[in-house]
């Protein structure tokens, strides 16, 4: 998974590195809700993936590319 603004590299990770498994966020997550079907769960970020945790910030006009391996990219320009 890689982070790109305005086409420099801000993060770059693996949720191999993710600190919860999917099923363990899910199994906390059922104990006072219900799920559903079409339900999402998100996950936060990938290490180094927030701007808080790299002291980096985003500003008017930049063009911020998410994007994760055989899934795509998540383009957009902050307005």
């Amino acid at each position: 998974m890689t982070a790109r603004i305005n086409g420099d590299l801000w993060s770059e990770g693996n949720s191999g590195s993710i600190h919860w498994r999917f099923e363990q966020m899910i199994a906390f997550l059922s104990m006072n809700d219900t799920i559903y079907p079409g339900d999402i769960v998100g996950s936060g970020t990938v290490g180094t993936g927030c701007g808080l945790e790299l002291d980096r910030w985003v500003k008017r006009g930049d063009l911020m590319e998410l994007e994760i391996e055989n899934i795509g990219v998540l383009r957009n320009r902050v307005v």
